[in-house]
């Protein structure tokens, strides 16, 4: 019988997994190799091996509403596109809530996970870590939840770019970066058009002489602000817009292309991919465009070759006097602690069930969870996820057999190739609905529609034509919260609210505006008479 899990890493991930524990009656325990919560969210002054690091400016590109945990809404004076301090400020606020902290094992870095010798009976698996101190410790436990994410071994991939070791400048993987200090006056050339590239090469343009993108690819940019000033992602996110999609897959690409190429041509900025929209994450930045419009931000294609310190491009141009480069090249991911057959790769992903349990385990007490990535916020993804396995590690969920799991993976990641653009760097994607709810269907808790219709049709119509929000898997089954309905019903206004910085005020209409309205209308009442009585087909007897 599971009772003692090991948690392993204290970001966003970690937590909910912690949480999903304690919620099912299990006993956890978390180890942190930093000395703090947050993983990727807490910004660190400078880099620290093996962890995942942000750059100063950044802000988090879902709303608070999407990035939320499942029965956790934001506080609603939080900005609905959070800078990472505040990323961070919620979730301190999680942990507080949930009294999750004393769970939690800071500075101590696990060094393997490997099976006990009855595992095939037990399911159990030692754990060795390492603290601060250099003292290392293995311990026993009943279940293993792998959070470490995949944001911390920087891909430079040198080799691919002829003549870089006669680059007379600095050159350095985005992960290193953390602010545009230094950059003055500098000609600065970023590799790579990812949500990093992007930020960086902004960053950077308002303060150095010039900047210099380079794609390989293109991509497509999207904006934080959607319709009418509102979050973009709350905007098209619904079961409805979901449903129109699986219908008018075609037609509702070439609606976004061409939505996007309104806002700025991205094949005249350079920009333009070869994929779909949908093929690949986009990039999401608002002042990209005004960048490159103003010249501070040059798009180029592919680097062919350094030489000292110009650059040559695929195209035939070159840009001489380089000073710095970025290589916004993304990660590797690796899991060194765990057994290389745990490792294996199904085409670019980990072989494993769903993304969560490799197939060849005799019991199933060992899940990944936050090695996901979809068009969406991650926090449900991974919180879905937590909450499916501990289910699982109690026996109140089961795997099917381990022929059906291999099948169904080879399955999905045929038809994930065929659909997205997957990488090494972009190992895979997921639906993000379709997958939480294929997830919270093994739960027990994905929202059931039409019930809800027939109970609660204000409840329901906001589910099915709101956004998906993370709160809709509370409503029902193992795991549901009290205040999931009117986090639902509310959402909407925690979206106003950060808004509410200055009150516009409404002018009044003068009291001989009104009577000028008044008299307007009594004079078109009194032409429809007469054109009534006289002309029987005048423009306004037409509608008879």
């Amino acid at each position: 019988m599971v009772q003692k899990v090991a948690v392993l890493g204290a970001g966003p991930s970690g937590l909910t997994s912690i949480k999903a524990c304690l919620d099912e009656g299990l006993e956890p325990t978390c180890f942190e190799s930093s000395h703090d919560i947050g993983g990727l969210w807490r910004f660190k002054e400078k880099p620290e091996p093996g962890q995942a690091n942000i750059y100063q400016s950044v802000v988090i590109n879902s709303s608070k509403e999407m990035m939320s945990f499942s029965d956790f809404p934001p506080p609603a004076e939080l900005p609905n596109n959070m800078h990472h301090s505040e990323v961070l400020l919620y979730l301190r606020l999680y942990v507080q809530e949930f009294k999750l902290l004393q769970h939690i094992r800071f500075q101590t870095t696990v060094l393997s996970v490997k099976q006990t010798p009855d595992f095939a009976a037990t399911g159990r698996w030692e754990v060795e870590t390492k603290s601060r101190d250099g003292e290392r410790e293995t311990c026993v436990f009943d279940a293993v939840m792998v959070c470490t994410g995949h944001f911390t071994q920087p891909h430079l991939p040198l080799r691919d770019f002829t003549g870089i070791e006669s680059f007379e400048g600095r050159y350095f993987h985005s992960w290193e970066y953390r602010s545009a200090e230094g950059m003055q006056g500098k000609r600065v050339l970023v590799i790579g058009i990812g949500n990093s590239g992007g930020d960086i090469a902004v960053d950077i343009s308002r303060v150095a002489e010039k900047v210099y993108l380079s794609t390989r690819s293109g991509a497509w940019v999207v904006s934080r602000v959607g319709q009418e000033g509102f979050p973009a992602d709350l905007v098209g996110t619904s079961r409805m817009h979901l449903m129109i999609g699986k219908l008018f897959p075609s037609w509702i690409n070439s609606m976004l292309e061409k939505k996007l190429n309104e806002w700025f041509d991205h094949k005249l900025y350079g920009l333009k991919p070869k994929h779909g929209f949908f093929a690949q994450i986009p990039v999401v930045n608002d002042d990209l465009p005004a960048r490159i419009i103003a010249g501070r931000v040059q798009v180029k294609s592919n680097v062919k070759e350094f030489s000292g310190s110009s650059v040559v491009f695929i195209d035939g141009s070159v840009i001489n006097n380089v000073d710095v480069v970025v290589f916004a090249t993304g990660y590797n991911y690796s899991f060194p602690f765990l057994p290389s057959a745990l490792q294996a790769k199904c085409g670019y992903r980990l072989r494993l069930y769903k993304h969560v349990f490799p197939p060849g385990l005799t019991q199933p007490t060992l899940a990944v969870v936050g090695f996901i990535h979809a068009l969406g916020a991650i926090n449900a993804l991974a919180e879905m996820q937590a909450r499916w396995a501990t289910r699982v590690f109690k026996g109140l969920s089961t795997l099917p057999s381990e022929e059906t799991m291999v099948k169904e993976i080879q399955q999905d990641t045929t038809t994930m190739h065929q659909r997205f653009a997957c990488s090494e760097r972009n190992p895979l994607q997921v639906e993000n609905i379709p997958y939480l709810d294929s997830l919270a269907e093994q739960v027990g808790a994905r929202p059931n529609i039409p019930w809800l219709m027939m109970k609660d049709p204000r409840l329901a119509m906001q589910v099915f034509l709101g956004p998906c929000t993370p709160y809709q898997y509370r409503l029902t089954g193992p795991g549901r919260w009290a205040g999931a309905r009117q986090a639902i019903l509310t959402q909407w206004e925690r979206v106003l609210q950060p808004f509410r910085t200055r009150v516009v005020p409404q002018p009044e209409p003068k009291p001989s505006s009104r009577l000028s309205i008044a008299m307007i209308f009594s004079g078109v009442t009194m032409l429809c008479c007469f054109c009534y009585k006289k002309q029987p087909l005048c423009l306004f007897s037409s509608a008879q």
